[in-house]
């Protein structure tokens, strides 16, 4: 639960991102129970609610809001069950995505940032968030298929190990680098085929190999 004022800070940001980009009913219902100023820096709360990205220490970035409700969206969550999550960072993709699936996995390869995510995780009772801290890239074999995987970051290719764990029906969102650009892109499987299409272009830091504790 969320109190009132901050209920209604999100909800204007909702309305806000709506203008730009139209959003489905949970999705929106997502981003307004989600408490936005938990998972940005103190120093930074007053932008919190801004349609901006922010850093968030470790080099690492808060996205934008809106850019969170794409990703989002474009998972097309309806009716599924798990989704895991390369990239955790602050931990705000996750809190959105903990209210529209029943597990939601998440990988962070900066220790320090996954601490910090799993003590507001605990503290706003986001008891369907499972963290790991471990190169992304691996995914989490314990708990495959997965129904949906979302990258918070970029990347040049899709490991095959990563596309062995989405389930039959399957979709992955990654932005994808591509010839000096990224472009958030839409993978998804059909009998064990990949298809993928490309959605817009975007701005995410580069996903990196290796833990750092």
């Amino acid at each position: 639960m969320i109190d009132k004022l901050t209920l209604i800070k999100t909800t204007r940001m909702a309305e806000e991102i709506t203008k730009k980009y139209p959003l489905l009913p949970p999705i929106k219902h997502a981003l307004i129970h989600t408490h936005r100023e938990m998972f940005v820096p103190l120093a930074m709360r007053h932008n919190a609610y801004r349609l901006d990205a922010l850093p968030i220490g470790a080099q690492q970035y808060i996205s934008s809001p809106l850019t969170v409700a794409k990703m989002t969206q474009y998972l097309n969550p309806h009716g599924c069950d798990s989704v895991l999550e390369v990239g955790c960072g602050s931990g705000y993709q996750a809190a959105v995505l903990s209210h529209l699936f029943r597990r939601v996995f998440t990988i962070e390869r900066i220790e320090s940032l996954l601490l910090e995510a799993k003590e507001r995780f605990r503290t706003l009772k986001l008891g369907n968030i499972h963290t790991r801290t471990d190169d992304g890239q691996n995914g989490w074999e314990q708990y495959a298929p997965y129904d949906r995987i979302l990258f918070s970051a970029s990347a040049r290719a899709i490991p095959q190990k990563l596309l062995d764990q989405l389930g039959e029906g399957g979709i992955l969102i990654a932005p994808i680098d591509q010839g000096g650009k990224q472009v958030i892109t839409r993978f998804t499987k059909v009998r064990g085929t990949i298809t993928q299409e490309p959605l817009e272009v975007c701005d995410f830091v580069p996903i990196l190999d290796g833990v750092v504790r």
